[in-house]
């Protein structure tokens, strides 16, 4: 008799991407796909051209395992403009496979286990694989939905203070917010950071939506307030800003002792993102202001037309600050839960969503929610409100 192979118990723990699946599903019923935050619309002419020039110009082999040269400067010079505080980029930057290594490598680098690493609820669902892989504790704080229409999520700043302990090792800060669209303001931020502070804890901030805001919001870096940059690992991409998310071209700035030891773990996950799109990606980063501004006004028509479809067709909306994710209530629907939901929306009605239990810990309280994204043409939206009016409301 011979015994089978096992499978190890970190990887029991949690399933494939709920989002991901979803997508899937989508291709299979051919349904609009709303639910993967994956722009359908073309990436800008300049950046592409500068990925064919250097696929051209034979930059198609290794670079340096940190990051290519003028990426990393692009990189720090980016960052020391917006944030004002000096960036190193020999010694603080790290460019991996996108920001979902560049997160991965960063809890593996910071965290051993049995170390507590405080998550808002709901969550981008790769948090809690990568706290499992890592090791860590999550300490979960929940953001709630705001109690009228336009207002905002909040958190109870007390269940924030009894979070923290001396097993603290990081909070994740997900600013602008997957799935909820919150811009935490800088009054939240010096709350985290004065924690932060107090228990020797390390920021580590996602911070890939930074460019897409609405109705006056305003991204505030972590690194940029007082005591903060010796203790901030801010993580981003071109992925969302730049409609490239196949690229996978990512980063990590840290301070450079937690920096080196990000390096040593990124070198072995990876060695290193792709070369010619390195290359691009710092084209990217010299585009001027006026391309940003042009994104998120772009956005808010998006979301604005989004918000009028979901709402006319029944949803409980709540209108995001920033990113480009709608969570919304499906309560008057009448189904026993968000999965049953959502599988109905793409296999009968032909519209692709993600089910609220994948941002929880407890799916019961995603029960009544689902998230769709407007990172669409108007094509696409405009295919998802024809499909939506065979939705009907049983509880109104």
């Amino acid at each position: 008799m011979t015994s089978r192979p096992r499978t190890s118990e970190k990887a029991s723990r949690f399933t494939e991407s709920v989002i991901r699946e979803m997508t899937r599903l989508a291709h299979k019923y051919d349904a609009v796909n709303l639910s993967q935050g994956f722009p359908d619309f073309p990436a800008p002419a300049v950046v592409k051209d500068a990925a064919r020039e250097a696929i051209a110009a034979d930059i198609n082999q290794y670079a340096v395992t940190w990051g290519a040269k003028p990426l990393r400067h692009a990189i720090a010079a980016d960052a020391t403009r917006r944030w004002g505080v000096n960036v190193d980029p020999d010694a603080q930057v790290t460019v991996c496979c996108g920001s979902t290594e560049a997160m991965m490598a960063t809890m593996l680098a910071i965290v051993d286990p049995g170390d507590e690493v405080i998550v808002f609820e709901p969550f981008y669902e790769n948090y809690g694989p990568d706290a499992i892989l890592s090791g860590a504790t999550p300490k979960l704080v929940r953001l709630r939905p705001p109690a009228a229409p336009g207002g905002e999520w909040t958190y109870d700043p007390a269940e924030l203070d009894a979070a923290f302990s001396n097993h603290t090792r990081a909070i994740i800060i997900n600013t602008p917010n997957n799935p909820t669209g919150k811009v935490f303001t800088r009054e939240e931020l010096e709350h985290i950071a004065r924690l932060c502070r107090h228990w020797g804890a390390m920021a580590v901030t996602d911070e890939i939506y930074e460019h897409i805001l609405y109705d006056g919001a305003t991204h505030v870096p972590m690194a940029a307030l007082d005591g903060m940059a010796e203790r901030t690992v801010a993580i981003n991409s071109v992925s969302k800003t730049f409609s490239v998310t196949g690229w996978r071209v990512g980063w990590a700035i840290a301070p450079p002792d937690v920096a080196g030891a990000i390096r040593k773990v990124h070198d072995f996950l990876t060695v290193g993102a792709a070369a010619p799109l390195q290359a691009a990606a710092a084209t990217a980063l010299g585009l001027p202001a006026e391309y940003y501004r042009e994104l998120a006004a772009s956005y808010t028509i998006k979301r604005d037309r989004l918000m009028g479809i979901l709402t006319g067709a029944g949803f409980i909306c709540y209108q995001p600050r920033g990113a480009y994710y709608i969570m919304t209530d499906i309560a008057a629907f009448g189904f026993p839960d968000d999965v049953a939901f959502a599988r109905h929306m793409v296999t009968d009605i032909g519209v692709a969503s993600v089910p609220g239990s994948s941002f929880y810990r407890d799916p019961a309280s995603g029960r009544t929610q689902v998230r769709f994204c407007f990172c669409k043409k108007e094509e696409t939206l405009a295919a998802a409100e024809h499909r939506l009016a065979a939705l009907r409301v049983t509880n109104a």
